[in-house]
């Protein structure tokens, strides 16, 4: 690969995914677009980037950005957001969304299912308290093929084992084989689509919660300021917005504030009180929301 091919390949990535790679990620596309040329017949990574400057081979465009995603979690990653979900943001929840009974959540870049799946089994487990109550739970991500994996909910005693207490892995999976598959009632919470941080998704509607996790971090800054302005204009007044360990809005955009109280939460700049900010109408989502607490 030459230094202009993997220039083109930097700008290419950047464009479509938003993936800003420093010289030193030479190795990493080159490791990660090998089996791709291969894939498609392609002999060289020169010969790859000849193809994506034609645009001639059907699906190598999107072949090349989601081998290049990282698509690591695990069940309950870091455990304090999914205490923080269960301890404060379900109950604040359940006060403020008294009159409407209704509660919208997003996680974004949610890969393989794990993110949303662990707040599903949280939900699922405050059943009691959110009966009567419509919950729509969103997870999307830019890989297509990830998205397929989480919708099947199987995963193998490795990923089972990552993060996933023995309690809840025996009350919500049943083993199949040398895997374990997910109850399909808890799959059927989690309604997945395919979205593009860096299109447009306003579409998507108004949320209380979004997890927005460990996806920043391979952006450039002006791109971290852009996807969190406009996830703050898709938050209620009174929302949430959950952000990874090595994450922060600060010296990065004023559409949202760290939480005094909470590390890792984040709300709108003025950082309202949850207790004196109004419920918002119900959001215009473009669908019925996904399940019924019963």
């Amino acid at each position: 690969m030459t230094d202009a091919d993997f220039e083109y390949l930097r700008g290419y990535l950047k464009q479509k995914s938003g993936l800003a790679l420093t010289a030193e990620k030479r190795y990493l596309i080159e490791s990660r677009l090998l089996p791709v040329c291969r894939r498609f017949g392609i002999a060289t990574l020169s010969d790859l980037v000849g193809a994506l400057r034609l645009a001639r081979a059907g699906g190598l465009d999107k072949a090349v950005v989601e081998a290049m995603t990282t698509n690591e979690t695990f069940f309950f990653r870091d455990r304090a957001p999914f205490d923080l979900f269960r301890d404060v943001l379900l109950p604040q929840a359940l006060a403020a969304r008294a009159g409407v009974r209704r509660l919208r959540i997003w996680c974004a870049a949610a890969s393989t299912g794990q993110e949303p799946y662990s707040l599903a089994m949280l939900l699922n487990e405050a059943a009691p308290q959110l009966a009567g109550w419509r919950i729509e739970l969103i997870a999307t991500d830019l890989s297509t093929e990830v998205l397929e994996k989480a919708k099947l909910g199987l995963y193998n005693q490795f990923e089972v084992q990552r993060g996933l207490p023995v309690q809840l892995m025996l009350k919500y999976f049943e083993q199949v084989g040398e895997q374990w598959r997910l109850r399909p009632a808890l799959c059927q919470m989690v309604d997945y689509r395919p979205l593009n941080l860096l299109d447009r998704f306003d579409h998507l509607g108004t949320f209380d919660i979004v997890y927005c996790r460990n996806v920043l971090i391979y952006f450039d800054a002006p791109t971290k300021a852009d996807v969190l302005a406009r996830i703050a204009a898709q938050l209620a007044p009174d929302g949430a917005v959950l952000l990874g360990a090595a994450e922060t809005v600060i010296g990065i955009t004023d559409a949202l504030s760290p939480d005094p109280k909470h590390r890792g939460l984040y709300r709108h700049g003025q950082a309202r009180a949850v207790a004196s900010a109004p419920a918002p109408a119900p959001a215009p989502a473009p669908s019925l929301p996904r399940f019924a607490m019963r």
